[in-house]
């Protein structure tokens, strides 16, 4: 197949030439077009996949859970997939943490900038403030009754509610582990065939990738520019070093450790694994959301990295859930920064209580664009740091919402071909001479 005809080149093209399309606009201020006749594409591409991302949870945990036999093998991979998602937060965490405090970002703004976007963006504030203080005053165990739904139907109809979709599917599942299997196959059947149909919508939802990747890119652009390009180039430059730091820290995150992972995991090429994300890496970064993109994550990985079904239909959307690896770095560099630019210091104890509550942030947060601000000013909050100084930030934090996505999608990608590995479930995807086959091999390598 030519390479203009692959998808994820089709999608770089389209992220490239919206790129182009939205510094022009924002030139010649052609914002107002740009939101009535290029951004509605856009929206229809992230609905597209939002409409099958329930499906596709409950199919595919469903008759993943089921699949694994007995509930001692759930517990054994589902403590594996929590202990590796947990572990890996905490180093995003602390990657954030020691870079804030090596570069200081939050010195390197000038008082006159800080002020002015603090009244640019304080409306802005306001409404955050506003979801975080709902947030704030639950009590300490409203996560746990958050998790369990009264309504599955009600959960269904809003995709913030994934975590509680996760819990039924989990809970159906084991429920299913419980009956005669001859009982129990009908139902995995619908379930099966639920899955397999979504996974085919995801093929017809890429078509029109291209063109949703080009018309998100543009409303991004023109939505922190406010149709002046020059608005856009001062804030990038006034927020530099905050941006550079949350960049590195993000690259150390998806090219370091992930990688590591990998080796300590398993034999597969780093290179090969990132070549097979890849489309779901351009379609997180064009979306800004783990849940929207799962549809795709879960086809790159079964299909290019060659992760069982089994594994992957029980820690991807897990993941899409509750693993935020890039949400959580973002949130330990943006609290260092807003306290130094507002002239305070954290102390150790103040530092170690960020990186507890942003790993606890990280189980709670929605896979959706924009959700860890909210969760960031809970974290202000606790350790008396001044939520107001969100202003700083807001008016980059769509870009860099951007890039955390794609560490997150990374890190669930990275953790299911670990636990795949793990349990002889990664299958070496090569072309056998009669068609298209795959080898099992628990370590991933190729075998004849």
């Amino acid at each position: 197949m030519p390479w203009y005809k692959q998808v994820h080149w089709q999608i770089i093209i389209g992220l490239i030439l919206g790129l182009i399309y939205g510094i022009i606009a924002a030139t010649m201020g052609w914002d107002r077009f740009t939101k009535d006749w290029i951004s509605p594409f856009g929206t229809i591409f992230m609905n597209a996949l939002k409409l099958i991302a329930v499906p596709l949870v409950l199919g595919s945990l469903i008759t993943g859970v089921a699949s694994l036999s007995d509930v001692r093998k759930l517990g054994r991979i589902g403590g594996k997939t929590i202990t590796i998602y947990i572990v890996t937060t905490a180093v995003a965490i602390t990657i954030g943490l020691v870079l804030a405090n090596f570069i200081q970002p939050g010195k390197a703004i000038p008082v006159d900038v800080r002020d002015g976007l603090m009244a640019s963006y304080s409306a802005n504030v306001d409404d955050r403030m506003a979801a975080a203080q709902s947030v704030g005053e639950r009590g300490p165990l409203q996560i746990l009754i958050d998790v369990v739904p009264e309504n599955i139907f009600g959960s269904a109809s809003d995709n913030r509610n994934m975590l509680q979709i996760v819990f039924f599917a989990i809970f159906f599942g084991i429920g299913l582990l419980q009956i005669p299997e001859k009982r129990a196959k009908p139902v995995l059947d619908f379930f099966h065939g639920i899955n397999d149909v979504t996974i085919r919508l995801v093929d017809i939802i890429m078509l029109i990738a291209p063109i949703g990747v080009f018309a998100l890119i543009a409303d991004m652009i023109a939505t922190v520019s406010e149709g002046d390009l020059h608005k856009l180039t001062g804030l990038l430059a006034a927020l530099s070093v905050y941006c550079i730091t949350v960049v590195v820290g993000l690259a150390i995150q998806t090219f370091g450790v992930y990688p590591a992972l990998l080796r300590i995991f398993t034999s597969i090429n780093p290179l090969r694994f990132f070549k097979g994300i890849s489309k779901a890496q351009l379609v997180a970064f064009s979306t800004s959301s783990s849940g929207a993109t799962l549809p795709v994550t879960i086809e790159c990985c079964e299909e290019n990295i060659g992760v069982s079904e089994e594994v992957s239909s029980f820690v991807l959307p897990l993941g899409a859930t509750i693993n935020m690896d890039g949400t959580a770095l973002y949130q330990g560099v943006a609290t260092v920064f807003i306290a130094q630019a507002v002239g305070m210091d954290l102390s150790m104890a103040d530092q170690l209580n960020v990186v507890l509550l942003a790993v606890m942030a990280s189980i709670g947060t929605a896979a959706v664009p924009g959700a860890g601000i909210i969760m960031l000013i809970i974290i202000l909050e606790t350790v008396h740091v001044p939520s107001a100084g969100i202003a700083l930030i807001l008016g980059v934090d769509r870009i860099l919402d951007m890039l955390r996505t794609v560490t997150n999608i990374t890190g669930d990608s990275a953790v299911a071909t670990s636990i795949a590995a793990s349990e002889g479930q990664l299958r070496a995807v090569h072309p056998a001479p009669d068609k298209d086959k795959v080898v099992w091999k628990g370590d991933g390598e190729e075998e004849d």
